[in-house]
């Protein structure tokens, strides 16, 4: 795992923008540094070393030194590809999986991302062609950012990595700070920063003659098998997911495991045989996993090393993390994040994690809903609009029933737009000064929706989330977190060949037994105790709710509304309205007003203190 960065063209003072460029993610690549330049290009690497200790430096090279690459990830097939290359005629010089890539590029050309199997987010630079070409993996574990300016290309791991680039002119997008008022973090392809872009997962970048051309190399689909068998789906499950850890096990220094109270951490725990695992929780007793997360590394075998995160360290670390973002997140869940992170990171190099289980394996509550709205809606269409819209305009909201009613008046194209959903269309427009050309989210979801035409509504959701939430929210925040501490995060359940056999499971073998992910829960209860197997997916549980009802974050939070800054994006008298709300205990705004707080968090780090570094 490490920190890439970089620019085309020659710029006087080359060396010295690389230097500022890789100095901003030093945390990424605290053990070594790199850099190659000439008169075409210029590339930046920082290194945290996992694999071949004493080799793996970067920038790395072919046999002729005509082709360069810096490197973000793990190739977990990389011996594999090593040997078929080699067999080609292909010398390698060291024992590194980034030395692949370089040999790969020149083998397979463009094609390379779709030979590997892991993390990834490279940038190749061939000078025979004078042609740069990137790529990011299949499902957007790691993070590649870019922008093109006077012909030239910039690219970094990071975002703050490109604002040392002095040509580039820091500015807020104000459509996506719209969209993510809706979504609660960056859904566009454009950043919050004004002509940075992100390469989205599964697709390579070209670079040459002053053009990007962004193309997409994978394309996740279905193929579901209706008849199915529950067990032999069950033996599927669990052998392939032994497989992928133990693929995800390889490297050169200790692995230990995050672990909360579910199943996703805890099925990786007992599989990997880890011998450390690390748990946060919350001084409340309704929001600490750490007792259950004991009793469990009790019962594999492991050392279990926990945190207890007090009220003032999460108030206290929230400049601080919306700064490793890079942009606005407004996950709660990211400090428990930060800090799970930081106490691993005092005792190993690399952890495996749980993400995306609930994407492949069918694990969030709200897949339920469309098995709950189904007899709501043999009611005819017309009806149900009817009543949805009376519903909307006459009921108050919060009251039970309200959202069923709407919710149910329409398709599930109409109303999932993944896991969060804050602000309506209405309601943002509201509470913004200026109007933008943002695009209301079933506008961006819709391209989406129109590929998977041929599967059922819970499976369409999946798919949304799969290129929305996990994407935007759940990997981004496990990089940047984990990064921030040098520490490497895997998550096995990402793994194409994993993949491979989720996109088979019917929805009957996943929303079944009252639960979600019926079938993983089903494969996790040979390793881990039933009671963990089939608990109820929670999240991670912040109680933001209570302490915005207290009266010194209320004022905090309220001086924050009416700031200067506030005063540039927001309608203030509306957004104390809505924090009042809240106080008085009359409606839950808590997750509203988290997004635009955290929001105004991220603008006065960047934009007023225009902080470079919390080191």
């Amino acid at each position: 795992m490490c920190g890439i960065c970089g620019f085309t063209g020659n710029l006087p003072d080359g060396k010295e923008v690389l230097t500022r460029m890789m100095d901003r993610i030093s945390h990424r690549g605290p053990d070594s540094a790199g850099q190659f330049i000439n008169d075409k290009a210029a590339w930046g690497f920082r290194r945290l070393s996992i694999i071949d200790l004493d080799n793996g430096s970067q920038p790395m090279f072919n046999e002729d030194n005509s082709v360069v690459i810096v490197f973000n990830g793990e190739i977990y097939n990389y011996k594999i590809l090593r040997r078929e290359l080699e067999e080609k005629g292909h010398v390698f010089r060291n024992n590194a999986d980034t030395e692949v890539l370089v040999h790969g590029y020149e083998e397979w050309g463009t094609d390379l991302p779709n030979h590997c199997r892991g993390m990834f987010a490279f940038m190749i630079y061939d000078m025979n062609t004078d042609t740069a070409f990137g790529a990011r993996d299949y499902f957007g574990i790691k993070p590649f950012y870019y922008t093109v300016i006077d012909g030239n290309l910039i690219f970094a791991s990071e975002i703050k990595s490109i604002l040392e680039y002095p040509k580039y002119e820091k500015q807020v997008n104000k459509e996506a700070l719209e969209e993510y008022l809706t979504f609660q973090y960056s859904v566009l392809p454009e950043t919050f920063f004004k002509g940075i872009f992100k390469l989205p997962p599964a697709h390579t970048l070209v670079f040459k003659d002053g053009k990007a051309d962004i193309k997409r190399y994978w394309e996740p689909d279905y193929a579901i098998d209706e008849q199915a068998d529950m067990d032999e789906l069950v033996d599927a499950i669990d052998a392939r997911m032994e497989e992928s850890v133990r693929t995800h096990m390889i490297s050169d220094v200790e692995v230990g495991s995050l672990l909360s109270s579910g199943i996703d951490s805890s099925y990786i725990a007992a599989l990997s045989h880890a011998d450390k695992t690390f748990t946060v929780g919350f001084d409340y007793d309704r929001f600490n996993e750490i007792s259950y997360a004991q009793d469990l590394s009790k019962r594999i075998g492991t050392r279990n090393y926990s945190k207890l995160i007090t009220e003032a360290e999460y108030w206290d670390v929230l400049p601080e993390i919306q700064y490793y973002m890079d942009e606005p997140l407004a996950d709660a869940s990211c400090v428990a994040l930060y800090f799970v992170d930081k106490t691993a990171a005092e005792h190993v190099k690399v952890v495996l994690s749980g993400e995306g289980a609930d994407e492949f394996f069918g694990g969030y509550n709200i897949y339920h809903e469309p098995v709950s709205l189904r007899k709501y809606q043999k009611l005819p269409r017309f009806v149900r609009v009817v009543v949805g819209k009376l519903a909307e305009d006459l009921l108050p909201e919060g009251m039970k029933g309200r959202s069923f009613l709407i919710r149910g008046s329409k398709t599930v194209e109409e109303r999932f737009i993944g896991n969060a959903n804050r602000f309506t269309v209405k309601e943002r427009k509201k509470i913004l000064k200026t109007a933008t050309k943002a695009k209301a989210p079933w506008k961006l979801t819709g391209p989406f929706y129109d590929k998977v035409k041929h599967v059922d509504d819970t499976t369409k959701m999946q798919y949304i989330d799969m290129n929305f939430w996990l994407v935007g929210d759940i990997l981004l925040k496990a990089d940047k977190m984990s990064m921030r501490h040098s520490l490497e995060t895997r998550v096995p359940f990402l793994d194409k060949e994993v993949y491979n056999l989720s996109r088979t499971i019917p929805t009957r073998c996943k929303l079944a037994g009252g639960t979600t992910k019926y079938a993983l829960r089903k494969a996790a209860n040979r390793h881990i105790p039933e009671a963990t197997a089939m608990k109820k997916k929670l999240g991670f549980p912040v109680p933001i709710a209570l302490w915005l009802r207290e009266d010194n974050y209320y004022a905090k939070v309220k001086k924050a509304f009416e700031s200067e800054a506030a005063r540039k994006f927001f309608n203030t008298d509306e957004l104390v309205k809505m924090l009042d709300v809240h106080k008085s205990g009359k409606l839950d705004n808590s997750k509203k007003i988290w997004v635009v707080y955290m929001f105004l968090i991220w603008y006065d780090v960047y934009f007023v203190q225009e902080k470079t570094t919390f080191a």
